[in-house]
């Protein structure tokens, strides 16, 4: 193995390639930064930042991950063509650990359906991807896409053939979440016994989660031999999503001694970059998540409460310190000082320059002069609002509603635009948060369809803050929004300006591209969205 640490597990994480695939969860370039800096944080080996051929905006959103983030190996994806490889090193080419990752698809049902094409076109063509990938970078991984379908003789013929042409590393995809892990186990063996050379590359495994097995796949192919786990925070992912990075990560710290082998996650960071992606995306953790779920470190049962208050080890495998979430409850109010709360928002997993935290600090003592008690997640809310709230040219400076089971809600409001312009809304709609959404669809002159709203607690008590989460459609494309505040109608209009600051930035960005990039541009072909 070409390493020098052979029980070392390196983390690909793949959250802003695969991960963006989700339906709703695309990010912009600002964000995918903010990510892309948490991911370094956290201890990740590689972070594919994208699939550069896709659009010009993914080329940029690679070339700004590839320039201004340190510490991991930065990956772009490209099909096994000149166009899509070239493109991809022109967008890494200044990264410090620049990586080519290859693909091209190998299973039957593939090579029938999709590509059209035989298993010596298949094998010259991945040779050739290899090979050009090489002459650009001395890093360069392939991936037969579906290869848990794969006859195993031919998935070993592809695997020989790129090794031979140089590929460094050699991924193997459970593209469709088909195999189990005995059988993932088995193919790895499969490729050890007849594969020459194979011990001079790393192997790697990238499973999604169609039936829900990702994590033990992966977990299964690292005992058979895999060093690399690609992965993405919370899971997310193309339909049921990916292996878990938080699961994976923790699976194999908290049984370290059964598989042998560890990875550099640093794991305190852990929950806050969950939550930060959570937030970015809009996908709100699930109670029961593994790791860093509300209910994975709580006990409502008797028996679990007694044996706990003699000692934790008793019903908990791993501790909330070692995920990064904190076991305090009510943590400050209205009295307390700068120094207490920058000394919680540090014990929160967040580091914050002073200005951003002097500012956080006086909406802190305004939500303390609302609420009677502050909770964490009180804090965190504060905090992810000031890092993942989109930029945007409006801003809402005052809302009053009226409303009543007997007749319809009425809103009043006034937003502010960058150019200095304030325009006051006055809309009355069957509920409030419709009216809500026609005040601002007037006041903007931006109209969208509303597809899905939801509100829950950020914190606990009867005057918890609101989250409101919300998704909407324009011109075919999928937007998210959140918004926090104690008034849930509040929230909404918060959540739904976003999402037209959003539209907006989009609008700039399109604009800009039209204007002086146009050589530049490429249309997105839907094979790009559909890899791995």
């Amino acid at each position: 193995m070409p390493a020098s640490d052979p029980n070392r597990v390196l983390i690909f994480d793949t959250t802003l390639r695969d991960g963006e695939q989700s339906p709703g969860c695309s990010m912009s370039q600002a964000e995918k930064l903010r990510v892309a800096r948490a991911l370094a944080e956290l201890g990740v080996d590689v972070i594919e930042a994208g699939f550069p051929i896709a659009s010009r905006g993914d080329w940029e959103s690679v070339n700004t991950i590839a320039r201004e983030v340190r510490g991991p190996i930065i990956a772009g994806l490209a099909r096994c063509n000149r166009a899509d490889i070239e493109a991809a090193w022109q967008a890494l080419r200044d990264a410090e650990r620049p990586r080519l990752h290859v693909f091209l698809a190998t299973s039957a049902i593939h090579r029938q359906y999709k590509l059209n094409m035989a298993k010596d076109e298949i094998i010259r063509m991945a040779v050739e991807g290899v090979k050009i990938a090489r002459d650009l970078c001395e890093d360069v991984e392939f991936s037969p896409e579906d290869a848990s379908r794969t006859e195993l003789e031919f998935l070993a013929e592809v695997v020989q053939a790129v090794v031979d042409a140089g590929a460094t590393t050699v991924n193997i995809p459970d593209t469709v979440g088909y195999t189990v892990p005995q059988e993932f186990s088995e193919l790895f063996a499969y490729l050890k016994r007849h594969v020459r050379g194979i011990e001079n590359v790393r192997l790697s495994v990238h499973c999604h989660d169609d039936l829900g097995m990702a994590v033990a796949n992966s977990l299964a192919a690292v005992r058979a031999g895999a060093r690399q786990i690609e992965c993405t925070i919370n899971g997310i992912g193309e339909r049921a999503g990916n292996c878990s990075l938080e699961e994976v990560a923790m699976a194999l710290k908290t049984r370290e001694s059964y598989f042998g082998v560890h990875t550099g996650i640093q794991t305190t960071r852990l929950y806050p970059t969950c939550r930060l992606v959570s937030q970015i995306t809009g996908m709100p953790i699930p109670r029961n998540k593994a790791i860093i779920g509300e209910n994975a470190f709580a006990h409502e049962s008797g028996i679990h409460q007694h044996g706990m208050l003699r000692h934790h080890s008793t019903y908990e495998i791993m501790r909330p310190q070692d995920v990064g979430l904190s076991r305090t409850n009510l943590v400050l109010g209205k009295h307390s000082g700068r120094h207490a709360f920058r000394e919680r928002v540090k014990e929160l997993g967040f580091e914050l320059e002073d200005a951003e935290l002097n500012q956080l600090f006086e909406e802190f003592k305004a939500l303390a002069d609302k609420k009677k008690e502050l909770f964490d997640g009180d804090i965190e809310a504060l905090v992810m609002r000031a890092e993942t709230g989109a930029a945007g040219p409006w801003s809402l400076e005052q809302i009053e509603i009226e409303s009543s089971s007997a007749g319809s809600a009425t809103v009043r409001l006034t937003l502010a635009h960058v150019d200095g312009r304030r325009i006051e809304q006055r809309t009355s709609a069957a509920g409030p948060v419709d009216a809500v959404v026609k005040a601002i669809d007037a006041a903007t002159g931006t109209h969208v369809e509303m597809r899905k709203f939801e509100v829950h607690s950020v914190s606990v008590g009867e005057d918890a803050q609101g989250e409101a989460l919300l998704t909407v459609e324009h011109n075919g494309r999928s937007y998210r929004g959140s918004g926090v505040s104690t008034n849930i109608i509040e929230a909404a209009a918060h959540a739904y300006l976003e999402v037209i600051n959003r539209i907006e930035a989009t609008r700039a960005t399109a604009g800009r591209n039209d204007a002086g990039n146009g050589n530049r541009r490429r249309t997105p072909d839907p094979s790009v969205v559909s890899a791995i």
